[in-house]
């Protein structure tokens, strides 16, 4: 939340991750595990927003918010990206519990996810809200894909689903940018591309020049 509350400060958009709990909360957290950032060997997916709150971030006294605590920072202010982190096929009912969550708030959004059932989804149900299709070279980078085989990799990584789910953006990997598939879909439908994740401010400049909107981190851009 401090990080969210400053970067509304500094007049910056932030991205953040949602999971979907197992009492239908919804989690604001890039990892489904928390053993990275808290420390401890359990999924978000097999918690309730009461068990969340006991652990704690980065040796931190911050706690993981619900995305009902972020979203009133941001009435009337920055925009979000909001990503969808889908695990062991709960991307439907994912997809529409922050659907409903967004509703109750006056925020500035769209939504993007690795998961394209995810933007399936939105397609179908959801068409008016800008949607987002998150990708990589997952091969390249050695990507297991939550146990997807490498042909499904593959045609994650080359955009091939987006025949199906006509995403408005493309949210691509920095360094994998010159990808042949993402090239192509500039040419052919002229979709506008999101440059993840910016660590230096020459990233940032190179992303911009090509026409290209960014999620940076660690770094101040004003600076």
């Amino acid at each position: 939340m401090a990080a969210f509350r400053r970067a509304i400060e500094h007049g910056y958009g932030a991205e953040l991750d949602v999971h979907l709990m197992k009492d239908g909360r919804l989690a604001v957290i890039h990892d489904a595990s928390l053993k990275r950032t808290a420390g401890a060997d359990v999924l978000v997916e097999d918690l309730t927003a009461e068990e969340l709150k006991q652990y704690r971030l980065e040796g931190t006294q911050e706690q993981i918010p619900l995305l009902e605590e972020v979203l009133p920072l941001f009435q009337g202010k920055t925009p979000l990206i909001i990503e969808l982190k889908a695990e062991r096929g709960n991307h439907a009912q994912l997809a529409e519990a922050t659907c409903a969550m967004l509703d109750r708030f006056r925020v500035n959004y769209c939504i993007e996810s690795f998961d394209p059932r995810c933007i399936l989804w939105l397609k179908k149900h959801r068409p008016l809200i800008i949607r987002g299709q998150l990708s990589e070279q997952f091969l390249r980078h050695g990507e297991s894909g939550g146990g997807h085989g490498r042909l499904t990799m593959w045609l994650l990584g080359n955009l091939l689903t987006n025949v199906a789910t006509q995403p408005d953006f493309i949210a691509y990997r920095f360094s994998d940018r010159e990808n042949l598939c993402l090239r192509l879909c500039h040419k052919v439908y002229h979709v506008q591309e999101v440059n993840w994740t910016i660590r230096a401010k020459e990233e940032m400049e190179a992303a911009e020049q090509a026409g290209n909107l960014v999620i940076f981190e660690c770094f101040d851009p004003e600076v």
